[in-house]
């Protein structure tokens, strides 16, 4: 790997820290928190539909393979949410109200280590798929932090907690790239499709789903076309 990528690989951790920063100075009510949600979706949507669908079939591994891999990482990201959610329910058993639960902690790490592999996975693959993963999947981790801020959560947790998930992005990153690095296009392939499902899982089970918890105004589905135009223009000019 050379520094340059190393670099670049670093700028989803560096932002993951600054959104915790941003998230303690600042505390957006349900509606703001909706609408950062969207956007958010919108980016990982032209993510998968703009560069990582296109680079597995750029790859050409073998159609079984890759469909084999998708299911695999449906059913994985299937098996997360009932995991998390049984864990919520201990933990309103037990009447724990105070800081993040253990769910939502949890899933969100696990989703921000797929995403750090997404994006090793991308430099393995070569191009400018790695480049544009990394600076597309930070805009998700810029806002992550605002998404764990409530009312039972310190600034000195979600500080601490956007900390951990940048050192977790990071080395998820550059674990995915030296173990992919020099590998098959079958491996990479089926690599990449085990990620898309878990971003598609990541837009359609959580990010659009805690969004649409309040009343969505019509300006939310502006703003989701807006994180995909961002990802997209940015794919285009080839930044």
């Amino acid at each position: 790997m050379t520094l340059h990528n190393l670099l670049l690989i670093s700028i989803p951790a560096v932002v993951a820290l600054c959104g915790g920063f941003l998230a303690a100075y600042w505390k957006p009510n349900h509606q703001s928190r909706s609408l950062i949600q969207h956007f958010a979706a919108g980016v990982v949507l032209a993510a998968l539909a703009v560069e990582l669908l296109p680079e597995i079939g750029r790859e050409h591994a073998p159609g079984p393979v890759l469909i084999g891999a998708f299911a695999l990482g449906s059913l994985f990201m299937y098996g997360l949410k009932f995991w998390t959610e049984h864990l919520e329910h201990q933990d309103q058993l037990a009447g724990i109200r105070a800081g993040i639960g253990r769910g939502l902690l949890l899933a969100t790490f696990i989703d921000v280590a797929v995403d750090g592999f997404i994006i090793g996975a991308g430099f393995a693959a070569g191009g400018a798929t790695g480049p544009i993963l990394a600076i597309g999947l930070s805009v998700e981790l810029l806002f992550l932090g605002l998404a764990l801020t409530s009312d039972r959560v310190s600034d000195r947790q979600i500080v601490l907690v956007s900390g951990g998930l940048g050192v977790t992005v990071l080395l998820c990153a550059v674990l995915g790239n030296l173990l992919l690095a020099g590998a098959s296009h079958t491996v990479i392939g089926a690599a990449l499709a085990f990620s898309a499902a878990a971003l598609l899982y990541l837009v359609t089970e959580e990010l659009l789903m805690e969004a649409h918890v309040v009343q969505e105004k019509p300006i939310s589905t502006l703003v989701l076309f807006a994180g995909f135009l961002i990802f997209w223009s940015i794919q285009l000019m080839g930044v």
